[in-house]
């Protein structure tokens, strides 16, 4: 049995943990394309994820307002595989192809000491 100590302070991890990142849900316009403008606070996260099928394209690019860690990431099973990964960088921009049908995140990391203005882009092609 628990005791009210260890499930104050699960909760308590639990909460700081989230409050590390912004989670960003994808919502795609009738062009088949999302973008959006937010800032990524110092020390934490944001990561737009979305369920792709097998032989997706997906055209991204982003412009920071300072250097940001990025990537573009998914599961199997307890490994997490990366196509795109690139530490500091505060533009860039490629195309995601599928090759699992799988749910892909585009994560962007501010290690710096302030907010940075994110701008991003995904787009369906």
């Amino acid at each position: 049995m628990k005791t009210p100590s260890l499930i104050a302070a699960a909760a308590l991890l639990a909460l700081s943990q989230a409050t590390l990142a912004e989670i960003v849900p994808v919502h795609w316009d009738a062009a088949g394309q999302f973008s959006k403008e937010m800032p990524v606070q110092p020390g934490k996260f944001v990561e737009v994820c979305e369920k792709l099928p097998k032989g997706a394209q997906v055209d991204w690019s982003f412009d920071a307002a300072g250097p940001v860690d990025f990537n573009i990431h998914y599961h199997e099973g307890k490994d997490v595989r990366f196509p795109a990964k690139k530490a500091q960088v505060a533009k860039d921009e490629g195309k995601l192809a599928t090759t699992l049908a799988q749910t892909y995140c585009w994560m962007w990391t501010n290690k710096g000491e302030t907010p940075v203005t994110l701008q991003f882009k995904l787009a369906k092609s």
